[in-house]
């Protein structure tokens, strides 16, 4: 009866808005998996957050509006460091912001970069971002979605994962490489993100996560989206604040690289607002309001 009792209210927070769909990224093995009895973790942070780690199960959440106004749609990409996920303010909850406005959302949970459940952990993220995309074009007829209007959306560390994902998609990653189905973006929202692993204004922490302790400098390059950029990249939203300890450079050189290559690009810096806010309405000024400035940009590109 419990259980009866939390489905029936979870539904009628939700109001019925949405259908929520769970897949397995991999149908078969889950590539590079290094057996183990450790469960996943889920737990809140001492700010409320909802996180995960230990992922070995990586899956999609489709969350497909009940009035659908558009057939674009965006895979979301926590943030959380290459260390946790942020999976509910950065991912659910943003989903759900976008079925408000009739587009069809995805939550990636994918993988972390952890040696104990994988082999070859620098490439899992981002093998798990190809296989989303694919995935979800693959499947595109069934969620009323046109394969050539998918975008990414990545916060924090999870903006770095969006970034190369549409960047580096002419490099299929990973084993088992399916080349008959494109994994390019066709645009990209970036929240403070992280796009750099330079030591100038990179952040380290997220490059020791996926990277280790002293990688080479060919190595930072190769990660550095901002030397990603080519003529290519899918047209970028960008939202940051000078006050983030994210350095807002991450955001700027991005934004010239696409300026660099005439790629469509939108960048809005606000003076303060720190990091991780993603949605919430917390006293933190202006930059409460960048979800209206995203609304905007996703009309002037016609994928609402």
């Amino acid at each position: 009866m419990k259980k009866l009792l939390i489905t029936l209210l979870t539904m009628s927070q939700l109001g019925f808005s949405q259908k929520i769909d769970s897949l397995l990224l991999y149908a078969n093995e889950v590539p590079g998996l290094v057996a183990s009895s450790k469960p996943e973790k889920s737990w809140k942070n001492a700010d409320g957050i909802l996180c995960a780690r230990d992922i070995q199960t990586p899956k999609i959440y489709v969350y497909t509006p009940k009035n659908k106004t558009t057939d674009a749609c965006v895979l979301i990409f926590p943030g959380g460091g290459y260390y946790l996920l942020a999976i509910e303010h950065e991912g659910h909850e943003i989903a759900k912001w976008y079925n408000e406005r009739g587009m069809t959302a995805v939550v990636v949970k994918n993988r972390l970069p952890q040696d104990e459940f994988m082999t070859n952990k620098e490439i899992r993220p981002l093998q798990d971002a190809q296989q989303a995309i694919r995935l979800i074009r693959k499947n595109a007829t069934k969620y009323g979605v046109n394969p050539n209007k998918i975008g990414v959306m990545g916060f924090s560390a999870g903006g770095h994962l969006a970034s190369s994902a549409g960047t580096r998609f002419k490099t299929i990653i990973g084993e088992n490489p399916d080349e008959s189905t494109n994994v390019r973006p066709d645009f990209m929202v970036l929240i403070y993100p992280v796009i750099s692993f330079n030591d100038k204004f990179g952040h380290i922490g997220s490059r020791t996560s996926l990277l280790g302790e002293n990688p080479s400098t060919e190595k930072i390059d190769e990660f550095s989206n901002e030397k990603n950029v080519s003529a290519e990249t899918p047209p970028t939203f960008l939202i940051s604040t000078s006050d983030d300890w994210v350095n807002v450079q991450n955001s700027v050189e991005f934004l010239m690289a696409c300026k660099k290559n005439k790629v469509p690009a939108e960048l809005h810096v606000y003076e303060s607002g720190g990091h991780g806010y993603a949605l919430k309405k917390n006293k933190k000024g202006p930059v409460e309001t960048w979800s209206a400035r995203l609304e905007d940009w996703l009309k002037f590109r016609k994928y609402l």
